[in-house]
């Protein structure tokens, strides 16, 4: 069932007024109120200054010496003459805030505790308890405040007043209504305010401003329409937000490819610098054994050098498949729950062979923890790590391998008395291809590197500690 756009605007028109009415009510009601608020503390504080000017006079005509002593000689006479001057009920206090006097001594009483503390630093202070206003005021001599007056004051005239005001404004708003709506139903034309509202979200949809998409709540076909107009700003909005969200991510998808493009030039070169190495010392031995075939010191030489950078050469490839693999995004770890203490104890025993070549004494304090990893990438971890404390060690040196929790954490530490790794280097040793010595042990520079990248794929971070003393300290960290 429709509505008719004449009765809606009727009614529309109607309740605006009589909230216009309430409104303008209400801001009258509480200019009263505020209006009577401000009579009384002017009121107050006028009779406040009036019983101050009086002591004064009193003060000048008899020379008093002792404000204390007058106060509580005169204090009964005081509060009396003070009551018949303003009709109020007046009651003295001394400057310790004790009562001296009292004009009804048998009236009710209100707690003034809390304002005597301003009243006696010399601010006047009130608060409004039922229909009476309790006024603090300072009582001063010629020179200083010698006590504090208190007024209680009556504002029942007020309150009456203010409930007349308030009663003939909701008789006047009930006539308003009745007349608004009987006139707005016969005369207002009811088009002219919805259809310039859509007019005007028309307009603003023309000039790109969807902020405020108007949609009228009407069962008409003025409804409708808004209906139709405000659909089609949120169609065209969402398509804009589309079209910057596309090009956003078409931006960043440029730009990833160009920072892309870079590291893979920078990391072919760098392959292509650190294998050329190792062949051109295989070719050059190659070539001295075909020309001194005969010589066999060179020809052994040649054999232990070649094996040797046939070597490096394996190990280089493939750190290189496995950090190639690693940038894949079809690459998945899998994970299962590994005993570290296990894991680690084995690859101790395999690569304890290597470790007594070197002359180096290995030392472990392995708990017991399971941590949910890929177990084959966690052994290319620490054998790299291990590896390298073999590698990069003194003579007679130590290896110390250890596994605890702490808190929240599974943490592994790698520890030798190698030759460690000064503070310049320290941000750069897990770059690709960087080593701290190239001409120590023929290291490819993408051990560590490699490590990083299989750590933190799965979830965990490697931190080179700070070492006081000789050598370098590795920790991994693996949420539990």
């Amino acid at each position: 069932m429709k509505i008719g756009l004449k009765l809606k605007s009727s009614i529309f028109l109607t309740l605006l007024l009589l909230s216009a009415v309430g409104i303008l009510s209400i801001l009258v009601l509480r200019g009263i109120q505020s209006n009577q608020r401000q009579q009384n503390e002017d009121y107050l504080i006028q009779q406040g200054e009036i019983a101050s000017n009086y002591i004064k006079q009193i003060y000048l005509m008899e020379s008093i010496k002792d404000p204390e002593a007058f106060i509580n000689d005169r204090g009964r006479e005081l509060v009396t003459r003070f009551e018949m001057i303003t009709g109020m009920q007046v009651i003295l206090y001394n400057l310790a805030g004790k009562e001296v006097a009292n004009s009804r001594p048998l009236a009710g009483k209100t707690d003034v505790s809390l304002m005597m503390e301003y009243a006696l630093q010399n601010t006047n202070t009130y608060i409004e308890d039922g229909d009476n206003i309790i006024f603090l005021s300072p009582l001063h001599n010629s020179s200083m405040q010698i006590g504090v007056l208190q007024f209680n004051y009556s504002t029942t005239s007020d309150r009456m007043f203010y409930t007349k005001i308030k009663h003939l404004f909701f008789y006047s708003g009930v006539f308003i209504f009745a007349i608004c709506f009987i006139s707005g139903y016969l005369y207002v034309r009811p088009l002219t305010l919805g259809i310039l509202r859509l007019k005007n979200a028309t307009q603003r949809i023309e000039k790109g401003d969807f902020s405020d998409l108007i949609c009228l709540k009407r069962s008409d076909e003025l409804g409708e329409l808004s209906q139709n107009i405000s659909n089609m700003g949120k169609k065209i909005k969402s398509q804009i937000e589309t079209m910057k969200e596309e090009q956003h991510h078409l931006q960043q998808a440029v730009e990833k490819l160009e920072i892309l493009g870079k590291q893979q030039k920078q990391f072919i070169g760098n392959v292509t610098h650190e294998f050329k190495t190792p062949l051109t010392i295989i070719k050059a031995y190659a070539d001295l054994m075909q020309m001194y075939s005969d010589d066999p010191t060179l020809m052994n030489d040649a054999k232990v050098n070649i094996d040797k950078e046939s070597q490096r050469l394996t190990d280089m490839l493939e750190n290189v498949l496995s950090l190639s693999e690693l940038e894949n995004y079809t690459f998945e770890f899998q994970k299962e729950e590994v005993d570290i203490h296990e894991l680690l104890t084995d690859i101790c025993k395999r690569m304890n062979g290597k470790i007594q070549k070197y002359g180096l004494q290995l030392h472990t304090d392995l708990e017991k923890n399971i941590l949910l990893a890929d177990k084959e990438r966690l052994n290319q971890v620490f054998i790299n790590l291990i590896d390298n404390a073999i590698k990069y060690n003194r003579p007679d040196g130590h290896i110390w391998i250890s596994c605890c929790k702490e808190n929240n954490f599974i943490c592994i530490r790698v520890k030798d008395t190698g030759i460690g790794i000064p503070p310049a280097e320290r941000d750069k040793i897990f770059q690709p291809f960087y080593t701290v010595n190239k001409s120590l042990n023929g290291g490819t520079g993408l051990g560590l590197s490699l490590v990083r990248e299989l750590v933190e794929k799965q979830g965990g971070s490697i931190t080179l500690l700070d070492q006081q003393a000789e050598g370098s300290t590795f920790e991994i960290r693996f949420i539990i």
